[in-house]
């Protein structure tokens, strides 16, 4: 590990903490209400450990393959651990049991599968919902229109556990414009929770990342996802 980049390490990580600790203030909250998750795609476990060092306690990885090659060198005594990425089907299996969270499930296919694969393990796996917010065609994620719909088939599945929502909306130009976005997905959200679906929870508001997360703090975010922010940029390519 070289000393440049744990120490810009350590100054994003503090300069973060310090504007979610901000646009929550904003959004009338305190830093407490808000998760700050760490995007960990194609860095290094040893600093992915180094954030964890300074306080860090949640981590997400994209790739089923990535997180697995990394899984035994985290340090995760006193952190969480995503699979924040889309997912296959045929690949849940791999990491039920091994992650405290799945987001971005978008279909009861899905859904379904995670629920077999953990009453396989006798537990019960908490997941989000991902909303396509925007409607873009190349984003997973179900319609708007159609999520109380598929919250309620979700629902009657026995192991899993509905946590709240979650959303990437589409790269804007302008503040406003992306404040629309994550405006209507709280809504969305304030209104399922509305509804009181038996086995459907709305505790996280999942959206928001490196390049807007304290406008999407401000507009009701409880979780945010930062990758580049917190670690620089990457090779994605990796």
């Amino acid at each position: 590990m070289t000393e440049r980049l744990l120490s810009d390490i350590e100054y994003n990580y503090k300069t973060i903490c310090e504007n979610i600790a901000k646009a929550a203030e904003d959004s009338g909250r305190n830093y407490e209400d808000i998760t700050f998750l760490a995007a960990t795609k194609t860095v290094e476990a040893e600093y992915i450990n180094y954030a964890i060092s300074l306080g860090l306690d949640h981590i997400g990885e994209n790739r089923v393959q990535e997180l697995l090659s990394k899984l035994e060198a985290y340090d995760l005594a006193n952190t969480k651990l995503h699979m924040i990425g889309h997912l296959q089907t045929n690949k849940v299996r791999q990491i039920v049991g091994k992650v405290d969270m799945i987001e971005s499930v978008d279909s009861f296919k899905l859904a379904k599968e995670i629920s077999d694969q953990s009453l396989k393990r006798d537990l019960k796996t908490d997941i989000l919902v991902e909303v396509n917010i925007g409607g873009e065609e190349s984003k997973s994620g179900i319609a708007p229109e159609k999520l109380e719909e598929l919250l309620c088939q979700i629902a009657e599945l026995p192991a899993i556990k509905v946590c709240g929502l979650m959303t990437i909306p589409p790269i804007c130009e302008n503040e406003q414009k992306i404040c629309r976005y994550f405006e209507n997905m709280r809504k969305l959200f304030i209104d399922i929770s509305a509804k009181k679906i038996d086995n459907i929870s709305m505790n996280v508001l999942s959206m928001g990342m490196s390049d807007d997360y304290m406008e999407a703090i401000r507009e009701g975010a409880t979780m945010v996802r930062i990758g580049s922010a917190l670690f620089g940029a990457r090779n994605y390519n990796k």
